[in-house]
């Protein structure tokens, strides 16, 4: 999984938003807010990464339970193809 080049994250006072640009722009109207593991786990998805790949990284950085990581990371990846991000 890899996030579009069309998708970015900024921080707008304190608060780190995804917004579309280019032509993304015309299709998708508004912006979604990351939590501190959102933009952990969006950074990692800038570059080609496993769903796998992800729960090994989120759990060196965050000492959290595997079934807790697990699921914060469905949920995420669940939103984020709702939102059709992904190439």
């Amino acid at each position: 999984m890899k996030i579009k080049s069309s998708y970015i994250m900024i921080e707008v006072a304190g608060t780190h938003v995804v917004v579309p640009t280019g032509e993304a722009a015309l299709d998708f109207s508004g912006m979604i807010t990351l939590n501190g593991t959102g933009v952990f786990l969006w950074k990692q998805l800038e570059q080609e990464k496993t769903e796998r790949e992800l729960l090994s990284v989120l759990l060196e950085e965050y000492k959290v339970d595997e079934t807790e990581a697990n699921t914060d990371i469905s949920e995420f990846l669940a939103k984020l193809k709702a939102a059709d991000l992904f190439e």
